[in-house]
């Protein structure tokens, strides 16, 4: 399937899912995350769910990472560039959604994306080779372009892998990992 289709596809499934459903399933993936050996870094970044979207709630990973006093990272994105600026997560960060209903921080300690060493990546769908289809902006692909190429990436996704997108581009950077609720998936 092409990313247009699986975009419409998952955010259509998402849609059918009740806030309890995402509840469980986003439990179960920070479950299967635990299992990773992605634990020994420093610098963690990570996305604030879009509840209007129905993302994965990561507030169970942030409690993982908190627990294991990692340094976390949350985003603002830039829509005119279509860039992303990194912050460090902090009893003192304030929080505000963007027009887009992006949870955000207001500002804070800023840290360039080559200090990044785990992401924690959004994405509707992916497939068995690791390529991921995400909402068509291209934010995530230009901010991972910026990490080290060691940074583990990690996708995180309520359903299971499609067998291939099709219409997949140079540019896309494909996954080390994807976890969802049943599977962690190594590529």
């Amino acid at each position: 399937m092409t990313k247009a289709e699986l975009r419409k596809k998952y955010k259509a499934l998402r849609n059918d899912l009740s806030l309890g459903d995402i509840d469980t399933l986003s439990i179960a993936i920070a479950n299967q995350l635990i299992k990773l050996p992605v634990w020994d870094h420093s610098f963690y970044h990570i996305f604030l769910a879009i509840e209007e979207q129905k993302e994965v709630n990561t507030e169970y990973i942030l409690s993982i990472l908190s627990g294991k006093d990692k340094n976390i990272l949350v985003s603002k994105s830039d829509f005119k560039t279509g860039t992303m600026t990194h912050f460090l997560l902090t009893d003192s960060t304030k929080i505000k959604k963007n027009h887009y209903n992006i949870p955000e921080p207001v500002d804070g300690i800023e840290i360039s994306s080559d200090k990044i060493d785990v992401v924690f990546i959004p994405l509707l769908a992916f497939d068995k080779q690791g390529n991921r289809v995400g909402y068509g902006k291209g934010f995530y692909d230009r901010f991972l372009a910026n990490c080290k190429p060691e940074t583990i990436k990690i996708g995180v996704s309520f359903f299971e892998a499609e067998e291939q997108i099709t219409n997949v581009f140079e540019s896309d950077i494909k996954l080390d990992f994807c976890v969802t609720p049943e599977e962690v998936y190594r590529f």
